[in-house]
Order: C-alpha cells, then structure tokens, then sequence
C-alpha cells in the first residue's frame, strides 16, 4: 500500500485498473482505496495470482 500512496499521481483515473497480488486480499484493499480517491474503474483480480494459475493458466508456476 506504501507504494500505491508515493505513486498515486502517476495512475490515470479515467483508464480501467487491475490491481493484483498473490491472494486477492492486499490488492482488494488497494483497489477500495482507489475508488474511494475517486478511480472509476477498478478491478481485483479475485483470488490473485495463485488462484489464476490454478484456475485459468496452470503452465505459471505457483509461488
């Protein structure tokens, strides 16, 4: 979250965001965050990457 808060002025609040992380809990906080900054359109990636791999890619290796 540090660097989401050093970063914020680099995001773009009218471009689609996808935010993600290795579970879908940090990356769901950060996404909240965002739109309550007033980002239209944000998306966590639920689950995160592990459940990505599992579910949709399985030739990614889980970490």
């Amino acid at each position: 979250m540090h660097q989401i808060l050093e970063r914020i002025t680099e995001l773009d609040k009218g471009q689609t965001i996808i935010v993600m992380c290795h579970h879908g809990m940090r990356s769901q906080q950060v996404a909240e965050y965002l739109v309550c900054c007033g980002f239209l359109s944000v998306f966590n990636l639920s689950g995160g990457i592990d459940a990505w791999s599992c579910e949709c890619y399985k030739t990614v290796s889980q970490y």
